[in-house]
């Protein structure tokens, strides 16, 4: 009996300390989050088994579900992660508006590995300097020079389309736009050519494709979220790998790039990388990794490892987004025929036959029909279908109390809808 006695007492004690843990911990967040529409959470897991072994589409149509049964604005439990989904405008409008919500929901640090501090990541003092510093890049005289990029590597997509067509075969064109947006993105970003569409086999390119298949893995698997289980996975061991390669690329091309930099300027070829905002990137296009081995922030350069941050984050948010936009917007075209039909006569009309002329920024802005096939491709399909922002601190947006520690998720798919 005295033995009993002495297991009871410490299983009364282990679950008294217990709840006064969650209490410390989870009291305020569980007293709002109760206020919140939402499933039935369990203990330790909350809601992650809706989400456990889900393909992105199961994951976003279960979303879809939820938003159809709980309203615009609902809680949801991964864990012990509090995370409130809206599809509500005037609380995006708040949330997007307001320089206090910068900070970057938890699923952001599967992608830091890769990408560092850079600008999708950081927040805070380093996200305003470094946007200060990045924003002059996309001058429209600067996107101007790399439509020839554009046209160029188009045309090596179009030729490879022609094996297809004329086999008359079914086949998956996302992975070839994700080749197509690798050269583009990279060429645009550091001036150099990975030819992925002519080599999908090299090092660097089956190295963006494991690490953006590692991160939604991540995303989208309840328990891979969590590190304990991402390193002991196989996974972890392919993303040490690819970012060795990645990081190992990135650096290789900074170098030579700094070095080439420094030789014009001591052969007094510097001038015309002093270019006014009259003339910018008039006289020589300028890559991304150029403009930025030439910016400083309140007077010092950027470091090697700032400028491999921006990189590879323009690198993997540049192909991501634009092989999602164009493989929608090939989709939809596929299945409006005549909206086909007439984007197909607009472009005819525009640049006539002869494929021999190169592409300008002149021309794409004459055709208004397929701009607005594009627009609505992306409220249909949007390139980013979520995204997410964590409260720093106790948060009341339009009568709702989003408690600290809480992720928000942002819903840009159902939100056009």
């Amino acid at each position: 009996m005295p033995s009993l006695t002495i297991v009871s007492s410490g299983i009364v004690i282990l679950v008294t300390v217990f709840v006064w843990w969650v209490v410390k911990h989870f009291g305020s967040a569980l007293r709002h989050a109760g206020k919140l529409g939402g499933p039935v959470a369990y203990p330790l897991v909350g809601n992650g088994l809706l989400f456990l072994f889900k393909t992105p589409a199961e994951f976003l149509l279960r979303l879809g579900s939820l938003v159809e049964e709980y309203g615009q604005c609902f809680r949801l439990w991964l864990g012990t992660q509090l995370v409130i989904v809206s599809t509500d405008p005037k609380d995006i409008e708040v949330l997007l508006s307001s320089p206090k919500y910068i900070n970057k929901s938890g699923e952001y640090a599967f992608i830091k590995p890769w990408l560092g501090d850079g600008l999708l990541i950081s927040s805070g003092s380093k996200w305003q300097s470094h946007r200060k510093v990045i924003t002059p890049s996309f001058h429209f005289k600067i996107l101007d020079q790399f439509v020839e990029i554009f046209d160029q590597q188009g045309a090596t997509l179009i030729d490879i389309l022609h094996l297809f067509a004329k086999s008359g075969e079914t086949f998956d064109i996302f992975p070839l736009v994700t080749l197509y947006a690798l050269d583009v993105i990279s060429e645009s970003a550091m001036g150099t050519k990975v030819n992925a569409q002519i080599n999908s086999e090299s090092e660097y390119v089956k190295a963006v494709k494991e690490i953006t298949n590692l991160i939604q893995f991540r995303f989208y698997d309840f328990l891979l979220r969590y590190d304990f289980f991402f390193h002991l996975s196989a996974n972890r061991r392919k993303q040490l790998k690819a970012l060795a390669i990645l990081h190992g690329y990135t650096d290789s091309v900074i170098i030579a790039r700094r070095k080439e930099l420094s030789k014009r300027l001591m052969t007094a070829a510097g001038d015309a990388l002093q270019a006014n905002d009259d003339d910018v990137g008039s006289k020589k296009r300028m890559a991304f990794l150029d403009l930025l081995l030439q910016s400083t922030i309140d007077g010092r350069p950027l470091t090697d490892l700032e400028i491999r941050e921006e990189v590879d984050t323009f690198m993997f948010e540049g192909h991501d987004t634009t092989t999602s936009a164009l493989s929608f917007l090939f989709y939809s075209l596929a299945h409006n025929p005549h909206v086909q039909q007439k984007v197909f006569d607009e472009v005819r009309s525009v640049i006539g036959d002869d494929r021999s002329k190169s592409i300008t920024m002149a021309k794409l802005n004459e055709m208004h029909y397929l701009e607005l096939v594009i627009k609505e491709t992306l409220r249909l399909y949007p390139s980013v279908p979520m995204f997410g922002r964590k409260m720093m601190e106790n948060t009341e947006i339009n009568g709702k109390i989003i408690p600290s520690g809480a992720n928000v998720i942002v819903m840009p798919f159902f939100l056009g809808r």
